[in-house]
């Protein structure tokens, strides 16, 4: 909890936000001036939970101290109801102000990258990664966000053996980032004649979209191919080289997009991804630096790490970093993902704290 000391601090920084905020000259950067609105609500967020706190301490103080020394019994017995409750909001606040101390992640307000791969399972794999790019935009539609398909190759049946996908919206990142990993499914296919269940999988990588200014790429940082756009089968669905395949040499990353018939389109959004693949590859190794005992790494490029069972059979779904299982599979498939996210957020912010109290 917050020392009196540190409480006079956050004071003071909030004072320096608000002055800021007057300054017409941080209207002449919008990303300070986004930056800064975010912080002093942040900061302003925490003052009031802690005078809500502090007089909430004062009012359990009162209750008490009428069970120590009052005599009216009708007295006595409404003090002790009272306290009962406000012990109770006493927790609350302890957790909401704790979650309100936690380093807060910088990237939780950009936009994202997302990529699906049909894995392990041949067609039916193909089918599931359409089904969770289904699932994410279906979230993304309830969630008021825009969707925009850079690249996809699909099987011909359905499914998609890739689709790369950008993500818009207020804090999709904070929601979307416990996504990556590999997503296993346990059904009938459609193609299995005698009714066997399958299972296969897919993987999902959720990287937040970079600006030019967060990632540096050289020119002579990249090799650039153009060649003709592909369909399902290899055909040429396009006569002009306008599909274009970019490789990073210093990392080896390679990023291709086609969907667009104007070379330079489908180059900007393979530099697009590129710079996203490029910042999440920063931000894991950062965060292996930080910690090594965390379950819930976010984006930590273990794409091979199981995270989640769909199990259609059974019309269950169960999130295997936190032991989480839920009997609402056709709703999760239809975008219901907040009961999901929420669980996967509220241990992460569990497994942040018990970190700080290690060190602390």
């Amino acid at each position: 909890m917050l020392s009196k000391s540190q409480f006079e601090r956050l004071i003071a920084r909030g004072k320096e936000l608000d002055h800021a905020m007057t300054d017409l000259q941080i209207f002449k950067d919008q990303k300070k001036l986004k930056d800064t609105a975010k912080e002093s609500a942040q900061v302003q967020e925490l003052i009031s939970a802690y005078r809500e706190y502090q007089d909430l301490l004062g009012t359990i103080a009162d209750e008490e101290d009428i069970l120590k020394n009052d005599d009216d019994p009708e007295l006595v017995e409404l003090a002790r109801e009272e306290l009962e409750i406000h012990q109770k909001e006493k927790v609350l606040i302890e957790n909401r102000i704790r979650s309100l101390l936690l380093p807060h992640d910088p990237n939780d307000s950009r936009n994202v990258i997302v990529e699906i791969r049909a894995g392990t399972g041949g067609e039916e794999s193909g089918l599931f990664a359409a089904d969770l790019f289904r699932m994410y935009s279906r979230y993304a539609e309830l969630n008021r966000w825009k969707i925009d398909v850079m690249s996809s190759n699909s099987t011909g049946v359905g499914g998609f053996k890739e689709i790369v996908f950008s993500v818009e919206g207020s804090e999709v990142y904070s929601k979307m980032k416990y996504e990556s990993g590999t997503h296993r499914v346990q059904r009938v296919p459609q193609t299995e004649s005698s009714g066997r269940i399958h299972t296969s999988a897919a993987t999902v990588a959720i990287m937040p979209e970079a600006d030019e200014v967060d990632v540096e790429i050289k020119p002579n940082e990249i090799r650039v191919d153009v060649y003709r756009s592909s369909g399902p089968g290899g055909q040429s669905v396009n006569t002009t080289d306008s599909a274009v395949r970019i490789t990073h040499v210093p990392t080896g990353l390679v990023v291709s997009c086609q969907d667009e018939k104007s070379q330079h389109k489908n180059r900007s959004r393979a530099m697009k991804v590129l710079r996203s693949r490029l910042l999440e590859r920063a931000i894991n190794e950062q965060q292996e630096r930080l910690s090594h005992k965390r379950k819930l790494q976010v984006g930590s490029g273990d794409r091979s790490g199981k995270i989640r069972t769909y199990n259609f059979p059974q019309g269950r779904i169960t999130d295997h970093r936190i032991g989480l299982t839920l009997y609402k599979l056709d709703a999760v498939l239809n975008g219901e993902l907040d009961e999901l996210i929420s669980s996967l957020t509220a241990a992460d912010e569990k497994e942040q704290l018990e970190e700080l109290s290690e060190k602390s």
